[in-house]
């Protein structure tokens, strides 16, 4: 599990987060939903230390972790990292981009050689299988499109083995299709590897279909943090100061009530198995 208590991020006199708590179970997909500017990066970016807090605590497993040497290398274990802009070696294979992940387990001489032992290899190319992608593993990484590229930057977070995956606005360059593909592929190899997931995103619609809990972010402060059926009106208008749009509240409302009877049609399903066939 991964702990997060009274996070703060100060830039000045600007207060970037304020007093952020949460926690995060393993196998778990929680979605960061918010505007730009409402902390969202600054939140992943505090928790891998890329940015170093002003106040705060953060536990993996109930073990606190500091920014000592020691600790940055667990933290950096256990949590991997997705970019919005991919950051992959253009000029190198997939298969060598994703195989990337399991450099911190290599020594430095392997490790600038790029000789990876058979077994990281096995991982790098299932990997690749959970992303549906293994057919492009010799493939030149600047021959992919852009919904490809952020498919293999999954399947190198993944192949770090970690416990917890970060995703800062993953899909924010992404046609909506592709969107839709590559968060699905990123949510289903998550849940198989039980890898819990905090995925920043600013689409609404996208948050209240694939998010099992939604954390609202606004102005630096958890405005919600509940499943994303409690998403209403009032909550986006939390989330969104001063957003008044009827059709983006009206089709939020619909998308939550779409989910809601899809998921009470799973539920009876699983009551009572025999119940739709009956029906056909």
């Amino acid at each position: 599990m991964i702990e997060i208590r009274g996070l703060a991020k100060s830039y000045g006199d600007h207060q970037a987060l304020k007093d952020v708590t949460l926690s995060i179970r393993p196998g778990e997909f929680v979605v960061v939903l918010g505007p730009s500017g409402a902390g969202k990066s600054t939140l992943l970016r505090c928790i891998n230390r890329l940015v170093e807090p002003s106040a705060g605590e953060i536990m993996v497993d109930g073990t606190s972790l500091s920014s000592n040497r020691r600790d940055l290398r667990l933290l950096r274990r256990n949590v991997a990292m997705i970019f919005q802009q991919h950051n992959l070696v253009k000029r190198l294979s997939v298969l060598k981009n994703v195989l990337v992940g399991r450099m911190a387990d290599l020594s430095p001489i392997l490790s600038s050689l790029q000789l990876f032992p058979e077994a990281d290899v096995r991982i790098a190319h299932h990997c690749l299988e959970q992303v549906a992608m293994s057919h492009k593993a010799r493939s030149r990484a600047d021959a992919l499109s852009g919904g490809e590229q952020q498919r293999v930057g999954i399947a190198r977070a993944l192949a770090q083995q970690p416990k917890f995956m970060l995703a800062d606005e993953p899909v924010a360059s992404l046609d909506p299709k592709t969107s839709r593909t590559v968060l699905t592929y990123l949510k289903q190899s998550c849940k198989e590897s039980n890898i819990a997931v905090l995925c920043n995103l600013h689409q609404i619609d996208y948050a209240l279909e694939f998010a099992e809990r939604v954390v609202g972010l606004s102005a630096g402060e958890v405005v919600y943090d509940g499943p994303p059926d409690g998403v209403s009106g009032d909550i986006i208008r939390r989330i969104y100061p001063g957003l008044d749009d009827p059709n983006v509240l009206d089709a939020a409302q619909r998308l939550t009530e779409r989910r809601r009877a899809a998921e009470a049609v799973i539920a009876a399903a699983a009551a009572n198995p025999g119940s739709i066939g009956e029906r056909a």
